[in-house]
């Protein structure tokens, strides 16, 4: 879950202007392989693309349709162990990031329906995994955009 988060936030606004940490080759390769990638071209721009279709999914401006093409040349190959049966995802090399951000968003949608959502700041770019009980954050950070929309609030309510 982390490497989607780290994936779909990897574009953030920063005072008003984008970091896209994967849009240029030093800072794409060093993010791939923080995240166990390569760093190669192929696999950057395969990044980006999924990066940019799990944000559409998530923000539901996309069907999950959207994501069937990063899926592609990607085979489930059962082994047997010693501890019983097993299964391997099998992905060509430059698309293994994409397709375990791919996954990881599937496992969420699957064991935590609407807890992965972009933060309700319309200033951010971020998302978040809610995690609480309550399922109810609504920002990527309490001490930043929470903090922002809450005092924003109150000078309203107050002026």
């Amino acid at each position: 879950m982390d490497t989607l988060l780290d994936l779909l936030n990897s574009r953030p606004l920063i005072n008003g202007v984008e970091q896209d940490e994967l849009g240029d080759p030093d800072s794409g390769r060093r993010w791939a392989r923080e995240h166990g990638g390569d760093g190669t071209l192929a696999e950057l721009a395969l990044l980006r693309e999924a990066r940019d279709a799990l944000r559409d999914v998530v923000c539901a401006t996309a069907s999950p349709e959207a994501l069937r093409p990063l899926l592609d040349g990607v085979h489930q190959v059962p082994e047997i162990t010693p501890e019983g049966l097993r299964w391997t995802v099998e992905t060509p090399p430059h698309a293994r990031l994409a397709v375990a951000a791919v996954l990881a968003w599937a496992d969420a949608e699957q064991r935590l329906p609407g807890r992965l959502r972009p933060c309700a700041n319309g200033d951010c770019r971020l998302f978040l995994l809610d995690r609480s009980r309550a399922n109810r954050a609504r920002w990527c950070s309490m001490a930043t955009c929470g903090n922002r929309e809450k005092a924003r609030r109150h000078y309203e309510r107050t002026r």
